[in-house]
């Protein structure tokens, strides 16, 4: 599935579109910035309460294809515009970690099958 296709979705809000023809390889759920660092995968879709400019840099670090905040997760206006620098694809919703990584995984396996 690409991040194209999960945009296309609604179910996640943008605030940052980078490359959407990205293919997402596996869904992350993870909010301890050093294991993401350390175990999420390249083409991952990140989805975390982790709200901060750290969560950016662990992203580009692990060449994330999106990262989604869940649970309201509310970023500062700086932190957007370093996504948009970076090419972070950066996506919200008001699901619960669980219930957004969940979803995604749905929606993959619908395409896979």
């Amino acid at each position: 599935m690409t991040v194209k296709e999960l945009v296309d979705s609604n179910l996640f809000s943008v605030l940052n579109i980078a490359d959407d023809t990205r293919e997402i390889t596996k869904v992350f759920c993870c909010d301890l910035l050093s294991v993401a660092m350390s175990k999420a995968p390249a083409g991952g879709c990140w989805v975390t309460v982790m709200g901060n400019i750290n969560t950016l840099a662990v992203a580009s670090l692990t060449d994330c294809a999106c990262v989604i905040l869940a649970e309201g997760t509310l970023l500062d206006d700086s932190v957007i515009e370093k996504a948009k620098q970076q090419d972070i694809t950066l996506l919200k919703t008001e699901m619960p970690i669980f219930e957004a990584g969940l979803e995604v995984n749905r929606m993959m396996e619908n395409v896979i099958s």
